[in-house]
Parts: C-alpha cells; structure tokens; sequence
C-alpha cells in the first residue's frame, strides 16, 4: 500500500470564502479529494497546492459555519468521474452527483448521490472471449443505451497488457456485478464490472493515434458549414458580448450537429438559461434518429449561484465524459458554456492565494490550462483500428465584448476555429451573429480537409468558398463608402458591390432557427444555395439610377428567402426559383 492510498487526516488551520487551509498529518497529493467534517455532514473538497504540513482546498460547497479546528480526511484519489451504462439522459452537477434523485427545490450540502443506477439491470452481450489479449480501453462486451451500442471497456486505471480468463455469457447484469476476469503477466487475476472511476484531470489515452483531424463535422448552420467549417475532433469557440446569441448558436450546433453524443457544460452559466436546457432538450426531436435529443446528451449544470469550485470540476468532468464514450468509437460533441466563468473561478482561487497575478489578474498559467484542456478533444484510432473523436466548442464571454481579454486571447492560441459574434450584427437581427470578416477556420488550410471537401462536394469547393469572403470583405468597404458618402456620392457599381454582398449575407450567413426548414441546412442544399448565390451575384445587371438597385435587390432576396423557408426540391421550392428567374431576366444585360 502507497502511502497516498493511506488515510491522511488533518485539522482546518484558516478559512478565505471557500478555500481553507488544513494542517495535516501525513502525506497528500496535488488534486487529492478530502472530507470536511461539518457536524454530521461531511464537505467534498480538493487539495490545490500543498506547503510542508499545510494544504489548500477548495471546497465544492458553500463554506458557512466552517471554523478552525474541524477534522479532515483525505481519501487518497483525485476527484473522479464514474463511468458506466446510464450515463445519457442524465442531469449531473460538477461533480457528477445525478440531479434528478436530489431531494429538494434548492441543492442541500454534502447531498452527495450515485452517478449511476446501481439498481437497474442491463441486457449484455459478450465481444470478447476467453484467450484474447486485452489493454485499457478493450471492448468486452456491450450493452444498448438508449439505442447506442455502450461499450463495456477494460477500465482505464489498468496499465499493461492482460489476458482475458472469462467473460459471463449474454444476460441481464447490474453496473457493479463481475463480467469479465482478467490475468496479467504476473498471474494476479481482477474482476472487470461496467462501473469504472477515471480521474478528470488526466486525459484519456485508450488510443493507438491521435492524426490532425480532417473529416467535415456537418453542424446544418450554413455560415459555419460553408465559410468556417468545423471538423470532426476539431476545437473552436465562440466569444461575443451578452446577448448576441451564444448560447442559441449552441443549442442549434448541439441538436444539429453530426455527432453520435452531446455533452452540455453549463459552467457558471445564468440558472435561468440552463432551465431551459432541462426543459427543451427532452422535448427536440433528434434530426438525425427522430428520437428525442435527450436520448443521447447529458447535461453537466454548475450555474453561477452555485459555489466557484465546481465550475472548474464541471469542465473536466465533461471532458472526461466525453472521452469515455470517444474510446467506444463514437463521435462525441462536446459545448461548454461559458469557459470565460471557469477562468473566472481559476482567477479567484489564484487570487485567495496571493500568487503572482496575470493580465487582469488571471493566473499567470492561464494560457497553459487553457491549451491543456483544449488539447484533450481530438479524432483517434482506437486500438482496434476502430475511430473516435472529441469535437469540442466552448463560449468565451469576454468582458464588454473585448476580444482583446487574456480568455479570449489564451483561446484564441489554441482553438482552430474563431466564431466572432458581433454586437452590430445582433442589433441588426442578422443571426446567428457570427462575424464573417472577423471568424475564420484554420482547417480550411489543411490540405486534408481541401482534399475532403473537394471530393464530398464538389472540385474547387474552396474556392468558391474564398470568393464568397472576397463578396462580403468588398460589401463591407462599399457600405462604408455609401455612409461616408450618401447613396448620391457613390457610382450604380458600389451599389451594386453592395447589394450582391447582402444577397450573400440574408441567404448564406442569415438562418431562422425556428423555422423547421431553415433551422437545418444540408450539405447537398448548401452546395446548390452556394452556386446559385454565385450565380445572381456574376449577373450582369443594367441600371439607369441607384434608385431602382434597393427595391429590386429585395425582390431577389426575398425569392430566395421562401427558397429557404421551403423544403428542397418541393413545388414551392421550384415556384420561388422561377420567380427568381424572371427577376434577373428584368434587369440582365443582353450579352
């Protein structure tokens, strides 16, 4: 026995809100888990620097009462999350306490319960047998989850390689009864359940590779999809001001979005907003399965009233979440929402520890956490040949909409694709309000994803893509001109610059969440809107006077519009498109 496995106990010497230092009598670890003893109800807490004789925790609950001299314990393990069948569906806090068999409207301390049903039984179905070699990560069998095959896996904490001795035929199981036994090299035989505890802050690595992601994520939102694509086991991120529409992107990226899984951070996000996650998601039907989206999300609630220790746990606890179900070759989305508030909670603790403070007094390790934690998500080929991966986009709230700040900045070094909400754009009702000047996809620049892209839709796709970004980088300088200017100032050509970028913009980048056509965008329609906008925007018109430009523009948008509002290929479809036609045929010039 290690001696961190022994229990260390120790006395609480200090009390800063709700870090606490304890003096204690024997050796802890960084990031171990210790017991406050508050009365009867013992606090969860973790050990975050350790001095000599003296540690400091943060406790993952509200501190009141607490005073000097009370006992701890240390339990001699990291904080960890529980894996396992029933995961999906669920409601957990930072610490993956399931929500729902809570009692209470409000959280009572030290209300600590299982993250998994231990009671309920599970159909398995053996994948290995008796003879096969087998490493953290093997699949042993499986059970269905919510209509996804859930992989039962030699759990992670086993290192080396192990034969399989046996494994219990096909029947029903609870999550803590024996189904397989393993032997390693030395003889010592161990008995494998569903139920398996990994520490959240060291990354999952039940992987053979881990290659530079290349495969197209479609997410249905046209203006991230066509100009800024995101890839599977890709990162990105979202930073705008409040109330630019986040958290709506998000809900439209998790419901859309071509992933098996959906894991939902709520990391010091407004309580009102996470109610409606609780509320909307078991009520969305998934456009994918036509089950309902709750089937295969779980949601991780740490709102802002809840204590500021845990919304560092909640982040970690997702990811590691996300990496347990990445391991059974699934494609596993990943949003947390907001980042900006766990680095708030980093700066505070820091802070309460007197250490050297950063730019607006953020950790000075700040940019490493960040690129550590971003590091985690990824496309992987799993032992068996099989794939995986982690796409992961978090919001940044950037104080003032400062994109400037050490989050964004810290972010902005690691994520490879930048979604810039724009205020102007939110006044102006232009969602989602993703700035199409400012956002930007560095995988565009992968030869890969080029190579992907050219194949999957059409050759030259990038191409089109630039050109799309050249329409709207000459709009935006026209419609400065024409500000600065008056509409009389300009030439009927700046006009025009002008008026082709907003077709661009109200049919490619605008999109109407609510509606049940536009909400979703296929990659095939995404493909004809681009070339049709193309299209209208290279055809030669004839004007006399800028006045005729504006109402005739309008009528084309409009068109193009019901296009949009109308499902593809349908007779409204194909009546709005000859509308279109005869609009052009007005003004074309003759060749």
């Amino acid at each position: 026995m290690t001696a961190t496995q022994q229990h260390t106990t120790g006395r609480v010497n200090g009390i800063i809100s709700n870090l606490v230092l304890v003096e204690v009598d024997g050796p802890v670890g960084q990031n171990e888990i210790c017991f406050i003893q508050h009365g009867d109800t013992p606090l969860m807490a973790e050990v975050i620097k350790v001095m000599g004789d003296k540690a400091y925790v943060q406790v993952f609950e509200s501190t009141r009462g607490l005073r000097p001299g009370m006992e701890v314990r240390f339990e001699g393990h990291m904080l960890e999350a529980t894996f396992g069948p029933g995961i999906l569906s669920c409601n957990y806090d930072g610490l993956m306490h399931d929500l729902s068999t809570m009692s209470g409207i409000f959280l009572q301390r030290g209300d600590y319960t299982s993250a998994l049903d231990l009671k309920k039984e599970w159909a398995f179905e053996p994948l290995a047998k008796a003879g096969d070699e087998a490493t953290a990560g093997h699949w042993l069998g499986k059970v269905d989850e919510n209509g996804i095959a859930h992989k039962i896996m030699v759990p992670f904490k086993m290192k080396g390689r192990y034969t399989v001795e046996e494994v219990m035929p096909a029947g029903n199981y609870k999550v803590q009864d024996t189904i397989a036994v393993l032997k390693d090299e030395r003889g010592t035989e161990y008995k494998v359940s569903m139920l398996q505890k990994f520490p959240v802050k060291q990354a999952v690595k039940a992987y053979r590779e881990k290659p530079r992601p290349f495969q197209l994520l479609e997410t249905g939102v046209r203006t991230i999809d066509t100009l800024n694509p995101m890839v599977e086991g890709g990162t990105g991120f979202i930073p705008g001001p409040f109330g630019s529409g986040k958290t709506v992107l998000q809900h439209a990226i998790s419901k859309q979005a071509e992933a098996d899984i959906v894991i939902v951070a709520a990391c010091g996000e407004r309580a009102n907003e996470v109610v409606d996650l609780f509320v909307e998601f078991p009520e969305l039907e998934d456009p994918w399965t036509g089950r309902k989206l709750m089937e295969r999300t779980t949601i991780i609630a740490n709102t802002s009233n809840m204590p500021v220790a845990a919304r560092e746990a909640s982040v970690y606890t997702a990811m590691s979440i996300a990496e347990y179900y990445r391991s059974m070759g699934l494609k596993v989305l990943l949003l947390a929402d907001s980042t900006s508030r766990w680095a708030q909670a980093l700066r505070e603790m820091s802070n309460r520890m007197e250490e050297l403070p950063g730019p607006d007094a953020f950790p000075m390790d700040l940019p490493a956490i960040v690129s550590n934690f971003y590091a985690r998500a990824g496309y992987v080929y799993l032992n068996n040949g099989e794939t995986g991966s982690i796409t992961f986009i978090g919001t940044v709230s950037p104080a003032g909409g400062n994109l400037k700040e050490p989050v964004t900045e810290s972010t902005k070094k690691v994520a490879r694709c930048f979604y810039a909400l724009s205020q102007s754009r939110a006044d102006s009702k232009r969602y989602p309000a993703i700035d199409p000047i400012e956002s930007y996809s560095k995988y565009l620049e992968y030869p890969e994803l080029q190579r992907v892209l050219n194949e999957q839709i059409e050759e030259g796709w990038t191409e089109k893509v630039n050109e799309l970004k050249n329409i709207l980088l000459r709009g935006k300088e026209a419609a400065e001109q024409i500000n600065i200017l008056g509409d009389d100032g300009v030439s009927i050509d700046t006009h025009l610059v002008f008026w082709r970028s907003e077709v661009v913009d109200e049919i490619i980048l605008q999109q109407n969440a609510f509606d049940e056509v536009d909400a979703r965008t296929p990659m095939d329609r995404q493909q004809f809107l681009v070339n049709k906008v193309l299209e209208v925007v290279a055809t030669p018109l004839s004007f006399e006077g800028y006045e005729a430009i504006n109402p005739y523009f309008k009528r084309v948008i409009n068109a193009m519009k019901q296009m949009n509002y109308s499902e593809f290929e349908s007779e409204a479809f194909n009546q709005n498109m000859k509308e279109l036609e005869d609009t052009l045929a007005e003004r074309k010039q003759a060749n």
